[in-house]
């Protein structure tokens, strides 16, 4: 009597598949043209982002210098001095954008339109008053400033450093 065979494991072999009856390419010129127009459209948009990711530089620039002054914020020794820098670089700022040579000689009135002509949001109407203060007032009358006063004007930097818009 003869055993019969028991299948094994190593008997088993892969199946092939077969061919597919249509190629997967498109056989129509239209569809190589939108395909050709999608990659344009994918290589404009990201040529843009990397153009507007470069013209926002002094932006990125200046919200790590003002990450830098609100630390500085902390520290009593340091205060004064990270308080009058905030108008100078609010200041850098509007010369850093593309027409902002004409901001340069502003004060008063004028900058506080300036400041609100770029900016999305509201600003408070005596914004640049109090931008004046941390610059040229004594050092007394700065430092009786309270806390919630100077972070509010920090805060109000921050906010127009971020959403303020570039004419191009």
């Amino acid at each position: 009597m003869n055993k019969p065979d028991v299948p094994n494991v190593d008997q088993l072999r892969e199946l092939l598949l077969p061919t597919p009856p249509f190629s997967y390419w498109p056989q129509t010129w239209g569809w190589r043209v939108l395909l050709l127009v999608f990659l344009a459209l994918i290589a404009a948009w990201a040529v843009r982002r990397y153009l507007r990711w470069r013209r926002d530089r002094y932006r990125r620039e200046a919200l790590a210098l003002l990450d830098r002054l609100a630390q500085a914020l902390d520290d009593p020794s340091h205060r004064l001095q990270a308080l009058r820098e905030l108008p100078a670089l609010l200041k850098r700022v509007a010369l850093s954008m593309p027409s902002g040579e004409s901001a340069a000689r502003l004060g008063g009135h004028e900058w506080q339109a300036f400041l609100q002509r770029h900016s999305d949001v509201p600003l408070p109407a005596d914004f640049a008053r109090r931008l004046a203060l941390l610059a040229y007032a004594p050092a007394d009358r700065v430092h009786a400033l309270g806390d919630a006063e100077q972070r509010a004007l920090l805060d109000t930097c921050r906010r127009w450093i971020e959403v303020h818009h570039v004419a191009v």
